[in-house]
Parts: C-alpha cells; sequence; structure tokens
C-alpha cells in the first residue's frame, strides 16, 4: 500500500469520526461543506483524495482548525500503521 493511500484511509477515518462527533449525517456535512454526499462517502471510504479547498470546507462546516485536522490525520496514521509513512 503505498503512503497516498495510508493517508487517505487515516482521512476517511477522521473524516467520519469528527462528523459523527458533531451529529451531522453525510448529507448535512456535504451540505454544509456545499459537497457531495456521495463525495464525503468516497472519501470516508478512502477512495478520494481531497483537494485544499476541499479540506478547508470540512474544517470549516466541522468547526476544526485545518492544523489540528492535519494533525489529527498523522495520529490516525501512526496508530493504524505503526510509524509515519515515508512519501
Amino acid at each position: 500500500m503505498n503512503s497516498q493511500n495510508i493517508y487517505n484511509i487515516a482521512f476517511g477515518m477522521v473524516l467520519r469520526d469528527l462528523r459523527k462527533q458533531k451529529g451531522y449525517s453525510q448529507e448535512t456535512l456535504g451540505f454544509e461543506a456545499n459537497l457531495a454526499r456521495n463525495y464525503i462517502s468516497l472519501m470516508e471510504l478512502g477512495q478520494r483524495s481531497p483537494t485544499l479547498d476541499t479540506l478547508i470546507a470540512l474544517c470549516s462546516a466541522l468547526d476544526i482548525p485545518f492544523p489540528a485536522l492535519a494533525m489529527l490525520i498523522q495520529a490516525k496514521t501512526t496508530e493504524t500503521h505503526g510509524t509515519r509513512p515515508k512519501t
């Protein structure tokens, strides 16, 4: 598995956790971030790599600073794969 896939999977897990903590459905998060529900689903499954614009929109919708999101993704990557993958 390459590092891009590892980060996509970790991001998806973090996104799902944050969405559920906020009490949002995928549809509600999509509405708040101006994204399609199926795109939210694909990101949560690790099947899509979000753009910077998408990440910022998600951070705004979830009320989380971008650096905090990055730290959560890194922590999830370490938790699920042991060490930071090489890029």
